[in-house]
């Protein structure tokens, strides 16, 4: 588990594919190598991976076709930084909030807006996600824990959330340089997918339930307008 604190940036120094079925990452990160071992946990821009390979300051990663069909892993070349954390340790303080390291899809960051000595950040997110992303709740964007400052409309067609990075977010992590167009890995609150999941298993005709239905037709509407207007274009 993690807790969306960035502890470094770390370096790319190459990824080696095998198509779109594997990969082995290779990262230089003085800091995160201090005490990492072999199978050690470790999240790079927000994806859990494990040390496969340790050589100094510099560890290996294996990626699985999973990992790179659904984060932004498999974009990642040589030079580039990543955000990294190591997991928390039993008794460590939740700084965040509970991240897994299982990224739930890939937004892109639509606009960017500098208010002084602070950033605002929107970011589109895929309209399966929308309904988990709720304003002053939690997400992590490429690993980092931030508060929701704004959401779109239920009904908005294209949906999207805004952050506010403050300078020592701007700073320390690979948010501060991301240009608009970037693609980041989302994972949303764990608390609101298991809600939504145990509200589906509620009986029939119970107030649980109905509102798991309403939910699902709300879902329905969005996506059949979505589809309309892309069919439109």
């Amino acid at each position: 588990m993690f807790t969306g604190i960035v502890a470094e940036q770390g370096t790319v120094l190459g990824i080696d594919r095998d198509g779109d079925a594997s990969a082995t990452l290779r990262l230089k990160a003085p800091t995160s190598t201090e005490g990492l071992a072999l199978g050690g946990s470790i999240a790079v821009n927000g994806v859990c991976l494990t040390a496969t390979r340790i050589d100094g300051q510099d560890f290996s990663v294996d990626v699985m076709g999973e990992t790179l069909v659904r984060t932004t892993i498999g974009e990642l070349a040589a030079g580039d930084t990543v955000n990294l954390e190591r997991c928390v340790p039993a008794g460590g303080r939740l700084d965040g909030h509970v991240v897994q390291g299982h990224v739930d899809g890939v937004g892109e960051l639509l606009e960017r807006e500098p208010l002084g000595n602070w950033d605002r950040l929107r970011f589109g997110v895929p309209g399966p996600l929308a309904r988990y992303i709720a304003e002053k709740g939690s997400i992590a964007v490429d690993g980092v824990s931030l508060t929701v400052t704004a959401v779109s409309a239920a009904t908005e067609a294209s949906p999207w959330f805004e952050v506010g990075l403050i300078p020592t977010t701007l700073e320390e992590t690979g948010l501060g340089a991301k240009p608009v167009g970037a693609r980041v890995n989302l994972e949303v609150d764990v608390l609101a997918k298991y809600t939504e999941r145990l509200l589906s298993f509620a009986p029939q005709g119970s107030p649980a339930h109905r509102a798991s239905v309403e939910t699902a037709n709300v879902e329905a509407a969005c996506a059949e307008t979505s589809g309309n207007q892309e069919a439109a274009r």
